[in-house]
């Protein structure tokens, strides 16, 4: 049921990790199951409006500001360095 080698690996990381096999297995299949979830009902998931397309820049310097705390402002930023 289960390739060799991947058993190999797994009796490897649960010697190395000090857990059991089996809970690998059931982490595996816990996986597979959210994995295949499927929801009946629509999401309600909010369409957002910035009142133009949103550019691959706008998105990646978001992130950025994000990611080191800044708020995108150019002037701001100068004047905290």
């Amino acid at each position: 049921m289960v390739d060799e080698e991947d058993l190999a690996k797994v009796k490897e990381a649960a010697a190395r990790e000090g857990r059991s096999e089996s809970e690998y297995f059931r982490e595996a299949f816990h996986l597979v199951a959210l994995r295949s979830q499927r929801w009946d009902e629509e999401w309600d998931i909010p369409a957002l409006d910035f009142g133009h397309p949103v550019t691959a820049d706008e998105i990646d310097r978001a992130v950025s500001d994000a990611v080191t705390g800044t708020d995108g402002d150019a002037d701001t930023r100068a004047d905290t360095e």
